[in-house]
C-alpha cells in the first residue's frame, strides 16, 4: 500500500485536504480520495471542507488551481508525528 493511499484510508477528509490542496488542484485531489477512499467524499464533503477550510483562514487561493497556506495553516497531526515516513 502506498503512502498517499494509507494517508486517504487513515486521516481525517480535512487534514488530507489541508495538505494535499497545496499539492494537487482540486480535480486531481478528488479523483486521488475516489480512487482510495470514495466514501470519504460520497455526498459533497470535499467541496464543503474546501469552503470551510477556506472560511477558517487555513488555505488561501494560490497559483496554478492549488492552494496556498493561509494565516491559520498549522501541520496536520499525522505530519508532525511523521506517521508515514
Amino acid at each position: 500500500m502506498s503512502t498517499v493511499e494509507q494517508i486517504v484510508k487513515n486521516e481525517p477528509l480535512e487534514e488530507i485536504v489541508t495538505v494535499f490542496a497545496l499539492l494537487k488542484p482540486h480535480r486531481q485531489l478528488d479523483m486521488l480520495i475516489r480512487r482510495h477512499n470514495r466514501e470519504l467524499i460520497q455526498h459533497g464533503e470535499l467541496e464543503k471542507t474546501y469552503k470551510n477550510l477556506f472560511e477558517a483562514g487555513i488555505l488561501t487561493g494560490g497559483e496554478k488551481g492549488l492552494c496556498a497556506k493561509g494565516p491559520n495553516w498549522k501541520a496536520p497531526k499525522f505530519v508532525l508525528e511523521k506517521r508515514y515516513t
